[in-house]
């Protein structure tokens, strides 16, 4: 899905996206220096860039025009400010958000932001890709594996632990890379890979993303508005807006669509999920060491 958010450009590689089928064969040659993550070349002179390309710089001159910008020197602009926002350091975004918003108070900033980041990610969402997910991930002839990053961690986690519960085959990867070759032995074509990656991406989750689906697995990806390189490797990608008055970006956005995903999978095989729910609680019961937990201090067997 593109990154054409309310209020907001879209991103440069995006447009080159979206822009594709527009092209002449010599800007089809240009187009790969702005879909990257790097964007070196890119941001060097429209000479160097030429001649990386094998264009003239007419050529690039039109390219940018076609992507709705001015210019060549318009374009480079717009992708500085990109990779300006991306890199933003935690301690700068917390300076900038209290210098903002001094006078209210952080818990107001916060809902506000909030609902303000679910409104516009929920505006950009693709129903329809989100019912093929839900209808995928429900499918028990798919195993289903999860994985976060150092930050993102928590979200495949909460996923998990629900997922789990409402349908069998559903593994939490180690967050350790030493043990993922075993884990993707057991890769096939019945194989979904849920990963959570959000800025600063993470090499190691992309390096696993290829390696999946050399395997055959298809990978669904949970990330912020700007997209992990792994959308290159996904089969489908849900992005979500991640700006927060905080030195960290917010996950909120994330969760309401991955709840919202749990409630339709538990709403399409409500039975068996019932099922599932009570053998666990069954079982909760008659294990000594979760009855045990239940009772008080002054409680005699």
């Amino acid at each position: 899905m593109l990154g054409k958010w309310m209020d907001e450009k879209p991103l440069v590689r995006d447009l080159v996206k979206a822009h594709s089928r527009q092209f002449t064969p010599a800007e089809r040659r240009v187009a790969p220096f702005f879909q990257g993550e790097s964007l070196e070349v890119a941001l060097q002179s429209i000479t160097k860039l030429a001649e990386a390309a094998e264009v003239s710089t007419p050529t690039i001159v039109r390219f940018a025009r076609k992507l709705g910008f001015d210019g060549f020197h318009d374009m480079q602009n717009a992708i500085r400010a990109e990779l300006a926002d991306r890199i933003k350091k935690p301690l700068a975004k917390l300076e900038a958000a209290e210098m903002a918003g001094q006078q209210d108070h952080i818990l107001n900033r916060f809902a506000q932001q909030a609902v303000s980041n679910i409104n516009r990610t929920l505006s950009h969402l693709d129903l329809a890709a989100f019912d093929d997910v839900t209808e995928e991930l429900a499918d028990t002839s798919k195993a289903v594996y999860l994985l976060g990053g150092r930050i993102t961690r928590a979200n495949a986690q909460n996923f998990f632990n629900h997922l789990q519960i409402i349908r069998p085959g559903v593994t939490l990867m180690d967050s350790s890379p030493n043990v993922w070759p075993q884990t993707l032995l057991d890769f096939t074509a019945d194989t979904v890979l849920v990963l959570f990656d959000i800025r600063r991406y993470e090499k190691d989750l992309e390096r696993l993303a290829s390696l999946a689906v050399g395997q055959g697995a298809r990978i669904i990806l949970f990330t912020d508005q700007w997209g992990s390189p792994i959308e290159k490797q996904a089969s489908t990608s849900f992005r979500a807006m991640v700006e927060a008055p905080s030195a960290w970006d917010s996950s909120l956005a994330l969760n309401l669509i991955v709840e919202a995903m749990i409630a339709q999978i538990q709403k399409r095989h409500a039975s068996r999920s019932t099922e599932r729910i009570k053998t666990l609680e069954e079982m909760l019961g008659e294990t000594p060491i979760f009855r045990d937990l239940g009772k008080t201090e002054g409680d005699v067997s």
